[in-house]
């Protein structure tokens, strides 16, 4: 992660303020946004109205939205990634295989951010998307991508980031996450037990090169009734792992 810069533009900084809080209002007119961001209404405006005629937001009913043309942006930036052109192939027979949710998901500046993902015959639906951004402690695989990390960068992430409740037994203690991540290093796979999304569980290994430092980490969830124990602690993760090294081997020979 890269160091804060000694003179930050604010007008950019302010920009994307207004886009990462369009997204999350899903949409919103200049006063709302105003509120939301205890800016002044002429300022806002013209961000917006900058970013409209950019073609970066779109305006309808009155209210602003982010537009189509940042996927022509982060579909380029994906297409470029070797573990996605890689992975995806995989990712797809992992769905097919397990009938659930499989997905792919890296780290970017400390959070993780879902790169791939398919849905099998018996996948419920769930709030994920391409492009979803997620803390890491709260992800099976941000817990696996995490247990590959120095103890350093780990807390440098908890630093910066915290550790925020989403559902009740999300983990929000630092040295309880420390320990659950031992306990992943010595078995080669991470969990998720309801800790994102509640009557969810997951199973994640990470992804790797040659000197073991995580490029991501691949996935299976479903939901609990029928993620049972023998499924949950013994069927799925050796699907899983083995998805895991058929990536791995080859990102190493491609």
């Amino acid at each position: 992660m890269s160091s804060k810069p000694r003179q930050p533009v604010q007008a950019a900084a302010t920009t994307f303020r207004i886009i990462e809080t369009l997204h999350e209002l899903n949409g919103a007119g200049v006063s709302e946004l105003a509120d939301e961001l205890e800016m002044p209404k002429s300022t806002v405006h013209d961000h917006l109205q900058t970013l409209n005629e950019a073609e970066y937001l779109v305006k309808r009913d009155g209210d602003y939205h982010v537009g189509a043309r940042f996927l022509e942006l982060g579909g380029f930036a994906r297409s470029q990634m070797k573990l996605y052109q890689i992975a995806s192939p995989e990712i797809e027979k992992l769905a097919e295989e397990t009938g659930e949710h499989a997905n792919l998901m890296i780290e970017e500046h400390g959070k993780g951010i879902f790169l791939n993902k398919a849905k099998g015959r018996d996948a419920v639906n769930l709030d994920t998307h391409i492009g979803k951004r997620v803390h890491l402690h709260t992800t099976a695989m941000g817990k696996a991508i995490l247990s590959k990390r120095s103890e350093a960068a780990v807390d440098e992430i908890i630093d910066r980031h915290g550790l925020p409740r989403v559902t009740e037994k999300t983990i929000t203690d630092a040295d309880e996450l420390k320990d659950e991540l031992a306990e992943i290093r010595d078995r080669g796979y991470a969990i998720d037990d309801e800790e994102r999304v509640a009557g969810m569980r997951c199973v994640a290994a990470p992804i790797c090169d040659g000197d073991e430092t995580p490029l991501g980490a691949i996935s299976v969830s479903g939901p609990t009734n029928r993620f049972n124990d023998e499924t949950f602690t013994n069927e799925i993760p050796k699907t899983v792992l083995s998805t895991a090294n058929v990536i791995e081997v080859n990102m190493t020979y491609s």
